[in-house]
Formats: structure tokens, sequence, C-alpha cells
């Protein structure tokens, strides 16, 4: 059976579109707000710390948010205060304060990004991970956009700012158009909110995730400096490496779902890692341009898929409790954002970036070895879950 997407889809899809597009452009305008604010390459580095130490404050507070405000609303507040850290980050040139300001922006991005996951699983029932991983695939167009707006403004005489701050006002017209968008089902307002111990297959499940994410993140960060050293190129082909990452991110989301849909959960997980571990040994290894390219494609599209999925499979171990599942999601997530980067950075100025780059296919192997040590029956518990 296809999936129907209809207004409650494509308003969750487009709020991740906004966070996305900005996410898109934050790249890129790293070497230009380095620039503006004459930092160094660590302080500059500590906007990438902001944001998993906002993932983390996210993870704590979303039972509390989903109790008080709901599902759905809790998206909507996410994206405003995604908006305004957003705004704060674009107009406020010190870097005490943009660093304040991607905080703020960084909390109502994850709280945008979990309060997905959770109303499609809840709305879509058995056809969840079809449609967590499609409304994430046209996240990622946003992303495309928002990185190659930036790219193409930072070349003008115009301030690269402009390409950013269109988040504000559409963020604002998304609200005012499909604020009444909301599922009878989302509301947990009348519950308690979510807490207790959570199993210990939970845990190696989240293990599993938190490496999976460590993956993405290493792999996003230093991508282009691994193509530097591999392939020669200049830094202006970091655009390039991004937007092709992108694009494979994309594909595997909208196409990832019909291709694989006849497998179970685990399996479709495993199938992805796969692509992202094949993908990363042409990367790693090749001295070519198109290859590379190719490479970082590949790489995208085995990680397209793997946020939404896993998340679902933490929800499958939760025992019923799947907003406070997808808040231990999203600290364990802040913990890899703000980590793996840094230490496959660090290990880069002691081995170089090519060696510590094997500290991706390392976590890929435990990413996929915790699918194998804890299986789940994701798709016949998720619906009793939710």
């Amino acid at each position: 059976m296809s999936l129907t997407r209809d207004r409650v889809f494509w308003t969750i899809a487009l709020q991740i579109s906004a966070v996305n597009f900005f996410m898109g452009g934050f790249g890129p305008a790293q070497p230009l707000l380095r620039a503006e604010q004459h930092t160094s390459l660590a302080i500059a580095g500590l906007h990438g710390t902001a944001l998993g130490i906002a993932a983390v404050f996210a993870g704590i507070a979303a039972p509390k948010l989903v109790h008080t405000f709901g599902r759905s609303q809790t998206g909507w507040l996410g994206l405003a205060i995604f908006s305004i850290g957003g705004l704060g980050f674009i107009f406020a040139p010190p870097v005490q304060l943009t660093l304040l300001a991607i905080l703020i922006c960084g909390f109502g991005i994850s709280v945008v990004i979990n309060s997905m996951v959770t109303q499609l699983a809840q709305h879509f029932k058995s056809r969840a991970s079809q449609a967590v991983s499609q409304a994430a695939g046209i996240g990622s167009v946003g992303y495309v956009l928002g990185t190659l707006t930036v790219g193409s403004i930072a070349n003008t005489s115009l301030s690269w700012r402009l390409g950013l701050v269109i988040v504000a006002p559409f963020s604002l017209a998304l609200y005012l158009l499909n604020k009444d968008t909301v599922d009878v089902d989302f509301g947990d307002e009348t519950s308690r909110p979510q807490r207790g111990r959570l199993s210990a297959k939970f845990w190696l499940a989240w293990v599993g995730f938190v490496a999976c994410i460590s993956s993405e993140f290493g792999t996003t960060f230093w991508s282009a400096a691994l193509l530097r050293d591999r392939s020669g190129s200049s830094a202006a082909i970091s655009t390039i490496c991004v937007v092709a990452f992108g694009i494979g991110m994309g594909a595997g989301r909208w196409f990832g779902p019909r291709v694989l849909h006849k497998m179970n959960l685990d399996r479709q997980i495993i199938s992805m890692m796969l692509v992202q571990f094949v993908g990363f040994i042409f990367l790693w290894s090749s001295h070519i341009l198109w290859v590379s390219l190719l490479a970082l494609f590949a790489n995208g599209v085995g990680l397209a898929m793997q946020f939404g999925l896993i998340s679902l499979r933490l929800i499958s171990f939760s025992e019923g409790r799947p907003d406070l599942a997808v808040g231990q999601s999203s600290l364990g997530a802040g913990i890899a954002i703000g980590g793996a980067p840094f230490f496959l950075g660090l290990m880069g100025d002691h081995l170089g970036i090519s060696r510590a780059y094997l500290m991706v296919p390392l976590l890929i192997v435990i990413s996929m070895g915790m699918i194998f040590l804890v299986p789940s029956h994701a798709n016949e518990r998720i619906n009793h879950e939710l």
C-alpha cells in the first residue's frame, strides 16, 4: 500500500525543510563568519559544539514539552525558537552572541526533528518508516537549497546573511497557513510526562544510534578536508561536496522506502549501512575527484534513512514511552554532534585526516553490531506503543 501524503505530512515535511535550509547554509557560512569575526578555527568550531549541547537540552526537555503542549504544538514551538535563534545568528555580529544564538537555534531544530518522528510515527502507524524517511527526504531539498543559496550569494557583492534570513518569514507563513493542522490523537496533555527507567536493550540500541549519528556528522564535517587531502582539490569544491552528499541523502530518503519496503526495519537499516560502508571505502581510497563525489553521493544515500529508522527502533524498545525514547535519542544525537567532529579533527591533527577518517567505518561496524546484538520487532511494536 502506498503512502498517502496528506496535509499533516506536508506540514511536518516543510517544517523540516525550513530547519534544513538553515543547516545547509550554516556550513558554507562558517568561513565567512570566521573572517568577519576574526576568530580562530577552534573558536569558530564552537558553533558546532553549541548545536550538540542544544540537542542534549532538547532531549532532556522533550517529555515535559510534549506533556505541556502536545506533540503537534511542540513542533510549532520548536520552529518558533529556531526562527528566533536563527535571526539572532544572522543579525548579531559578536561571536559571543552568535554562539548564544546558535544554542537557541539548535534547541529549536532538535525539538522540530524530535516532534517530526513521533508525530509521523503516530499518524501513519505501520507506514511510519516510509513517512519519516520521505519527510526527511523533502527536508534534504531544503538542505541543498540552503547550501546553494549561501554559496551563490557569497560570490556576489551581497551579504551572505541574506541567504539565511528567508527561513524566518517562511516559518511564519507556514504556521499561519497550517497552524490548525493537528491530528486529534497527537496530544499527550492529560497524562504525566513520560519518565522512568528504560531497558538494557534500549540502551544498547541507543549506543548504536550514537555511533550512527557520529558517523554521519564525522562525514559531513570533514569530507571536504579528506577530499582536498586525497585529490588536491581547491577549497571551493567544499560546497560541491556538501551538495553531492545532500542530494544523496534526499534520493535515499525518497526512494529508499520504496526499494526496501518488503524488509523489516532492522534489515532496512543494515542495508543502508552497507551502502554507506561501500561508499566510504571508495571515498577514502579515491584520488580522483569525480569518483570521490560519487562516493559522497553514495554515503548520503546510505545515511539517508538511518536517523529516522533507528529512532523508530528506539521507540520499539521504549515500553510504551515514545516521547521519552525520542528525548533520549536527542541526547544521544547531541553527544554525537558535539563529539564526533571534534575527536575526528583532533585525531586528524595528530595522524592526518586520511588516517583519522578510519574512525568512520569503525562507527558503522558498531552501529550494525548493535542491531545484531539486540534485534527488534519494531513493525509490530510501534503501532502498540504510539
